[in-house]
């Protein structure tokens, strides 16, 4: 019942070991060394392992999400510096381009379920990830969510995707079903029923997070900034966990 966090930003480390103390995620250990540097043995004995963990999102949405810390599942949010507006346009050549090296684990070890996050504009990306994923046997879902899907007063869209050794997707879904860059746009009521920008009722409601809360005084306004900035919005992944374990028939 333990998870491995792998986290090479010191500070984001010493994050996640103070939230594994306080049990707002699962216990567990955190590897600091980059993903290159990890291989399947290191992974032995897992139930979950979470790869560019950051803040511990990830596994935090797992638990809203209703999902036991001794059920497996693996967890990704790759770098996204190489595909977003903040970075410098390098894509595919840029080093910080890590898909092939978790990718790698993921050939090595083929957990059941495996659920990432990239940025809204990364399809090419996805395209990528889908076909590896595919060769290997899985069935991807994806589809982008906005932290203003539940409330939030800001947009932050991103690329959320799942990929699952069972499947198939549950029919009738449509954005989970063989979903593609082209066929990606505004998420199935089945992921969210609203409300979303401009939908009657929608709400600015300030979400809070008890990630952000166990920082033990570990200094710098600019490292809480950083480490905001690069986690996810646990409550939409939770809210995507849900809707493709309803999707899944495996």
């Amino acid at each position: 019942m333990t998870a491995y966090y792998n986290e090479i930003d010191p500070y984001a480390a010493q994050w996640l070991r103070n939230l594994i103390t306080e049990k707002l995620i699962a216990p567990g250990d955190v590897d600091e060394r980059s993903i290159a540097e990890v291989n399947a043995n290191d992974l032995a004995g897992y139930t979950q392992c979470h790869f560019f963990a950051g803040i511990g999102g990830w596994s935090y949405a797992l638990r809203l999400a209703g999902w036991p810390d001794d059920k497996p599942v693996w967890t990704g949010s790759c770098p996204c510096q190489p595909f977003s507006a903040a970075g410098k346009g390098a894509g595919f050549a840029d080093e910080r381009h890590l898909w092939p090296s978790w990718f790698h684990l993921i050939s090595e070890c083929q957990p059941m379920r495996v659920f990432g996050e990239q940025v809204a504009n990364a399809l090419a990306w996805l395209d990528l990830v889908s076909t590896d994923l595919e060769a290997k046997g899985y069935a991807i879902g994806a589809t982008i969510m906005g932290a203003h899907s539940i409330g939030a007063p800001h947009i932050r869209q991103r690329l959320y995707w799942v990929a699952d050794s069972a499947g198939p997707w549950r029919c009738g879904w449509a954005t989970l079903e063989g979903a593609r860059s082209s066929e990606l746009g505004r998420p199935s009521p089945h992921i969210l029923p609203g409300p979303w920008p401009g939908d009657a009722g929608s709400s600015s409601t300030v979400l809070t997070s008890e990630l952000c809360a166990p920082s033990y005084g570990l200094p710098g306004r600019v490292g809480l900034l950083r480490g905001y900035g690069n986690a996810i919005v646990p409550q939409v992944a939770a809210e995507f966990i849900k809707a493709a374990q309803w999707a899944l028939t495996g």
